[in-house]
C-alpha cells in the first residue's frame, strides 16, 4: 500500500509548495524528469501526483509547455482550503489568512448507532458509536459547530484528548489509512438556539450545512458528520470538468 501511496504523498507536498508561493515567481512547476529526480521517484508517480493536482483544479497541463500553476486554485480563500496531510481533511483542515482552527470538545459518549445511520455507517443499530461535538474557532471567533458518529469498531482506542486535535492524522497514524472520499449535502438553515450561542448570531442570522459520510481509501463509512457554520465562513470552492 505504501508504494502505492507515494503519488499521492508526492501531490499533496507539491500542493503545500504551491501554496506556500514557492512557484509564485513563474507560476509553473518544473518539468517532469526534474521532479523524478528531486523526490527519487519514477515518471510514472510523478504523472500521477500531477493528473490528481489537475483533476482538482490546482494545475493545468499544457503540452509542449508544461505544467501550470491555477492562479484562482492560489488566492481561494474558503475555510475548506485544504494544505497538509495526505487525507481528504474537509473536517480537519479548515484555513482563514493562514490561521487553523482551535477546537473545543464540547461532547464525548458511547452510545448505540441511531437506527437512521447505522445503514450509512455499515453498522447494526445495535452497535455502538463514539458520538462527539466539537466547537472550532479561529482566534475568539467560533465558526463551526460539528457533530460526529464513529464506530467502536474502526477505532476502538479514540480518546478524548484525540478529538480536541486532527481526528483525520489520528486516523492515518493509528490505521495507516487516509479518509479520501466524501459524500456530502450542503444546504442553508434557520439557526438554532445552539447556534446562536456557540456562534454568536443573531436570531435573524442563518448557518451553513454540511451532511454527509467520510469513507476511508478502502471504501469503508468512517463517520457520519453533520456541520453548521456561520453564514459569513460558508464559501466553497469547487472545479467542475466540463469534459465529455
Amino acid at each position: 500500500m505504501e508504494k502505492n501511496l507515494i503519488y499521492k504523498k508526492i501531490m499533496h507536498e507539491l500542493q503545500n509548495q504551491i501554496l506556500d508561493g514557492e512557484y509564485q515567481e513563474t507560476m509553473k512547476l518544473p518539468d517532469e524528469r526534474t521532479l523524478s529526480q528531486t523526490f527519487g521517484v519514477s515518471r510514472s508517480s510523478i504523472k500521477r501526483a500531477l493528473k490528481l493536482l489537475a483533476d482538482k483544479g490546482a494545475v493545468f497541463q499544457k503540452r509542449g509547455s508544461g505544467t501550470f500553476i491555477n492562479p484562482i486554485f492560489v488566492k481561494n480563500d474558503s475555510v475548506f482550503h485544504y494544505k497538509n496531510g495526505s487525507n481528504l481533511g474537509i473536517s480537519d483542515s479548515f484555513q482563514m489568512n493562514g490561521q487553523s482552527p482551535q477546537i473545543k470538545l464540547l461532547s464525548f459518549n458511547v452510545e448505540r448507532c441511531p437506527k437512521e445511520l447505522a445503514t450509512d455507517l455499515f453498522i447494526k443499530d445495535t452497535d455502538f458509536v463514539y458520538a462527539f461535538k466539537r466547537l472550532r474557532s479561529f482566534d475568539d471567533q467560533s465558526f463551526m459547530i460539528e457533530t460526529g458518529y464513529i464506530p467502536i469498531k474502526i477505532l476502538p482506542q479514540l480518546e478524548e484528548k484525540t478529538l480536541t486535535e486532527s481526528l483525520f492524522k489520528y486516523v492515518e497514524q493509528v490505521k495507516k489509512q487516509g479518509v479520501t472520499k466524501s459524500y456530502l449535502t450542503i444546504g442553508v438553515s434557520p439557526s438554532t438556539e445552539e447556534d446562536r450561542t456557540e456562534l454568536n448570531l443573531l436570531s435573524t442570522e442563518p448557518v451553513g450545512t454540511l451532511s454527509g459520510i467520510f469513507f476511508l481509501d478502502d471504501g469503508t463509512p468512517f463517520e457520519y458528520s453533520q456541520m453548521r457554520l456561520r453564514y459569513d465562513y460558508m464559501n466553497y470552492h469547487t472545479f467542475v470538468s466540463l469534459e465529455d
